[in-house]
């Protein structure tokens, strides 16, 4: 009996080619504005570690006297997003978490070894041991470093494979130098092009989205050697522009935490270390230590920028406008038909039989705008990846969004078209037949 509706629907649809061609023009423009923003939000959104994402952890702690105002760039009545140098390394060598790790993000110079090429500025991290098992970061070759390296402040480096492929083409890297400014390390571990989308772990800015990290060198490494550190540097009273200071944060610190009976731990070490910070005469604000999850904390951090959101919501409106035209061209459509419909019904077909034939000729009208929305969003992709922002280059459409292209396109024709089905299974025979 489908089958019969969809070579009714076909034919119908071929009678009025002008008004089928607006209708599924109207779909696939509402369609791809929508899916376009949908996919940009889907792919910006997503897990960066899905698997681990559960057992990461971010602490909160706020050193700052009552008086200080809010770190430039945090949220009003919020904690600072980094932690002070004494209280990292505290929270560090207390080991009370499964792995922990500080960090800061940096560019330096490179200088490679062969002669006649010149120096580039690469973007790297500076982290502790625990970094590379904590975010499970798969190693083409080698290991990371111990935390007696981190000790010792020692001279090596974990690079990313695109830096390890522009200094030494396809040899092996693993026990070569790197040049670091004015510094040589030794390589001993090469990562599988990482590049977890957002960078989680770094501070977010407008690098969240961006290019990855190329070099990994020890944190305390980079301090003694006074590598570039970018990123926010709040400082209060007398912190000056001293990275040890106690009255300046600029640290991020992340820990891993195996269940959620280790997490409820970890916020009492974290209230009882601010507490006993009082003790000592810092830490004067009120006890509000506080633990967020990798997920919560993109959240927290106002990850996705507002104007995608309103991208999002117009597209959505758009879409909403399409479907309100589609819904008055389908009504017009269908009961231009009244003849047909009261000859059908008069041959006994019933007014359930009349309605699910219209809803099929919707569908079919959603299958094609579905089709020439998908183009379009593909399109629109296109030019998104064309700006220059850090997110660009996530604008593409997975599997599950290509299926939710069709289905999003099916379900607003369908439902567009029920007032239109409707009204026209409504209509009285016995009244069309007498007048005609």
């Amino acid at each position: 009996m489908h089958g019969y509706y969809l070579a009714l629907a076909l034919r119908s649809l071929k009678r009025s080619k002008v008004l089928t061609a607006l209708m599924v023009l109207a779909i696939g423009l509402g369609i791809g504005a929508s899916m376009t923003m949908i996919a940009v939000l889907h792919a910006m959104s997503g897990d960066p570690l899905p698997g681990r994402s559960a057992q990461l952890y971010v602490p909160q702690l706020d050193p700052r006297p009552p008086a200080h105002g809010q770190p430039k760039g945090a949220s009003s009545g919020d904690l600072p997003d980094s932690l002070a140098w004494p209280d990292a390394m505290a929270l560090l060598h207390a080991r009370r978490a499964d792995r922990q790790a500080a960090m800061s993000g940096g560019s330096v110079p490179v200088r490679p070894a062969q002669a006649g090429q010149r120096p580039f500025f690469e973007h790297g991290h500076y982290v502790t041991a625990d970094f590379f098992p904590m975010f499970a970061t798969p190693f083409r070759a080698g290991s990371g470093w111990s935390a007696r390296d981190d000790e010792d402040r020692a001279r090596v480096a974990v690079l990313n494979a695109g830096l390890a492929r522009r200094l030494f083409g396809g040899a092996p890297a693993v026990g070569r130098t790197v040049r670091l400014k004015d510094t040589d390390f030794r390589v001993v571990g090469v990562l599988d092009d990482w590049h977890p989308q957002p960078a989680f772990y770094a501070e977010i800015n407008d690098r969240a989205f961006g290019q990855p990290d190329q070099f990994f060198v020890p944190l305390q490494t980079a301090l003694e050697l006074k590598l570039n550190i970018n990123g926010r540097f709040s400082c209060w009273g007398s912190g000056g522009d001293d990275r040890r200071s106690d009255h300046c944060t600029w640290l991020q610190f992340w820990v891993q935490l195996d269940s959620p009976a280790k997490a409820r731990a970890y916020r009492a070490f974290l209230a009882g270390y601010w507490r006993d910070q009082q003790a000592h005469g810092r830490f004067p604000r009120p006890v509000d230590a506080r633990l967020h999850g990798l997920v919560d904390w993109l959240a927290h951090e106002h990850l996705i920028p507002a104007d995608l959101r309103l991208q999002l919501w117009l597209a959505l409106g758009f879409l909403g406008v399409c479907m309100v035209n589609i819904v008055g061209l389908l009504l017009a459509k269908f009961l231009r038909r009244r003849g047909e419909i009261c000859v059908r019904r008069a041959l006994g077909a019933r007014r359930r039989d009349i309605f699910v034939q219209f809803g099929v000729e919707s569908a079919v009208i959603g299958l094609a705008g579905g089709a020439l929305g998908l183009a379009l969003a593909q399109l629109g992709l296109w030019s998104v990846r064309q700006r220059p922002d850090g997110y660009a280059q996530l604008a593409h459409m997975d599997p599950a969004m290509l299926l939710g292209t069709f289905v999003l396109a099916v379900a607003a024709s369908v439902l567009a078209g029920l007032l239109p089905a409707w009204r026209a299974c409504r209509i009285a025979p016995a009244l069309q037949l007498k007048a005609t």
